[in-house]
């Protein structure tokens, strides 16, 4: 059986408050005790619960993160920046996601009301925002994470520039002597869409260029959408000679329908992406796309969480750390 604290007062002839004391070092004991109790400790081999010595000192050293789902193809990297920072200051991570939807956000909020964790990362699973709200207004420490453009400044956040890396892309395409762009965009609730579309489309107008209405089609984030834009717009007779897509998974399933169509990439259109995720280095051929900055926001979302619990004040203004660039062989050969 398990050595408890019970078995170390009892060896020691103290108390098991005696006992927490030395573990925490609270409160004025008498060195002989303390040192009795500690010879006690190492000769039971008694391991405390790091749960419990954090809670008796009011803290779990635990930091809750909350996303939608691990199969999203850029979350990883969000998190292991994110865990990153927080193994270097000894604290640990419960990761919750909301891949079984209300029962998950039950489970979640069971793990709020038992203050199992310090404070709260968030990328925020699809109509939560408002729930995060009040959460962060009844005093639990948020930051989010900011990869829509969602948020209205309440709540500490993490963001990048969505409007100024699609004008980069957009840039790109210019300078590579392509005029005429299919835009594949992104969910039109998010606000990253937004951005997206209006930073790509007012470096066009800047050139004197408009982006007819028939080169751009809605998108959802996914392979599919990404082909079924590029499919439907060959077999509409519009021609394209590039394709920015709002996301790269969209932009990898339009570059498999180019290819499948017998178009050339780069030679017959040129194809840029929009995240950086890993995978993109990796297609056939390897996709230019924006750089999001997606490992720095989980070290920045963690450190401005971690600094809070020593006494910085949350920022009333989001962070914002800069998209790139990445130029790579599908719109260069």
């Amino acid at each position: 059986m398990p050595i408890t604290i019970a078995d170390v007062a009892a060896r020691a002839k103290v108390s098991k408050t005696t006992v927490s004391r030395v573990l925490n070092g609270k409160g004025e004991l008498d060195e002989s005790t303390a040192a009795r109790v500690r010879a006690v400790i190492d000769e039971l081999g008694y391991v405390p619960s790091s749960r419990a010595v954090g809670l008796a000192r009011g803290r779990t050293r635990v930091v809750g993160m909350l996303v939608p789902s691990l199969t999203w193809p850029w979350i990883g990297e969000v998190i292991q920046g994110a865990v990153d920072v927080l193994e270097t200051e000894r604290y640990g991570l419960l990761l919750f996601t909301c891949n079984r939807g209300e029962e998950s956000m039950r489970q979640f909020g069971a793990q709020v009301s038992a203050k199992s964790f310090d404070g709260l990362l968030v990328i925020e699973p699809e109509g939560t925002l408002d729930y995060i709200a009040t959460l962060h207004r009844r005093g639990l420490p948020v930051v989010l994470i900011d990869d829509r453009d969602q948020n209205s400044g309440e709540i500490p956040s993490v963001g990048t520039t969505n409007h100024d890396g699609a004008g980069s892309a957009a840039r790109h395409l210019l300078a590579i002597g392509r005029t005429r762009p299919l835009v594949i965009s992104g969910p039109e609730q998010f606000g990253c869409t937004q951005q997206r579309q209006n930073g790509f489309t007012s470096v066009f107008a800047e050139a004197g260029l408009a982006i007819d209405a028939d080169r751009l089609r809605p998108g959802d984030f996914t392979k599919a959408c990404g082909a079924a834009a590029v499919k439907a717009t060959i077999e509409s007779g519009v021609e394209f000679d590039s394709v920015f897509a709002h996301n790269d998974l969209a932009a990898i399933g339009a570059m498999q329908a180019l290819l499948a169509a017998g178009r050339r990439i780069p030679q017959d259109v040129a194809v840029v992406g929009f995240d950086d995720i890993p995978t993109a280095a990796h297609t056939q051929p390897p996709l230019s796309t924006v750089h999001q900055p997606l490992r720095e926001m989980g070290e920045a979302a963690a450190r401005t969480l971690l600094a809070h619990f020593e006494g910085t004040p949350l920022p009333n203004r989001p962070t914002v750390i800069p998209t790139t660039f990445t130029e790579r062989p599908s719109t260069v050969a």
